[in-house]
């Protein structure tokens, strides 16, 4: 099997998985397109959550997102407007909000070739985790109704039923993901030199240096460039990107927040 910089994969993932092996996915642009902790920002705001101007801001954040990748500022960023807007939030309420987003929003932007990569692992006998800054909530609906393993997530305090504005533990991002894995690795006996690990951003390389089989998927440019040092394989799964330009991104990009912002006034006039 060939990824999309035609670099063939160590083996094939049809290959019955050895004891101890697994396969660990990031969500956000590796699992599916865009940011996952947006749609549950949106759908709060539906929910009169918090307002427009900063569901405006989070949706320009998305579309700067998808098309260049992660930014620690932006990361950063959202993280801790989610922790203050999260405070006095039932945690009940997010368990069944995640349900509704991964119906209403982040089905329909699952990659197709990510969720074939998940499916194949699965069926060669391998365990697959998500690992994701994304709460561990919603992290674990999109596992569950993937049919996966499980969720390693960003975890939120909870106190009477109701979310502190604080986290148990890191935010789940960067080198955490790689500290996280290595301690299931331990916990569930697994050895990661067999283990395969997918991405799509350069903060990711700790996680992906972990594994004896990094992968790249929709890379930003550095995990690009790191990735061809590197001899790792490459899966592109946007269509279109090579041929797209500087000026047709910011095109799309425009018409985008545009589209997002216009969506958003009509959810604030009803």
């Amino acid at each position: 099997m060939r990824g999309a910089a035609g670099k063939d994969l160590p083996f094939p993932l049809d290959t019955p998985g050895a004891p101890g092996s697994a396969a660990f996915f990031d969500v956000d642009n590796t699992l599916m397109r865009g940011a996952s902790l947006f749609h549950v920002a949106r759908k709060m705001y539906q929910r009169r959550a918090f307002t427009l101007r900063f569901a405006a801001g989070l949706a320009w954040k998305q579309i700067r997102f998808i098309l260049r990748g992660e930014t620690m500022t932006d990361v950063n960023s959202v993280r801790d407007a989610a922790l203050a807007f999260a405070i006095g939030i039932a945690h009940a309420d997010i368990l069944a909000l995640g349900e509704e987003v991964y119906d209403e929003m982040i089905a329909s932007k699952i990659w197709p070739g990510a969720r074939a990569l998940t499916d194949q692992h699965l069926a060669a006998g391998r365990k697959v985790w998500l690992v994701t800054g994304t709460p561990v909530e919603v992290a674990s609906v999109i596992a569950n109704r993937l049919g996966l393993t499980g969720a390693l997530g960003t975890v939120g305090e909870v106190a009477d039923g109701l979310y502190t504005g604080r986290l148990v533990g890191e935010f789940l991002h960067g080198a955490a993901k790689a500290a996280a894995v290595k301690e299931l690795a331990a916990r569930d006996n697994l050895d990661l030199d067999r283990c395969w690990a997918y991405s799509d951003s350069f903060n990711d390389v700790p996680l992906l240096s972990s594994v004896g089989h990094p992968v790249a998927i929709n890379p930003d440019s550095r995990l690009r460039r790191h990735a061809r040092e590197n001899n790792w394989p490459v899966f592109d799964f946007r269509s279109g990107r090579r041929a797209a330009t500087l000026g047709l991104k910011a095109a799309t990009g425009v018409g985008a927040v545009y589209g997002m912002w216009r969506g958003f006034v009509k959810l604030r006039d009803r």
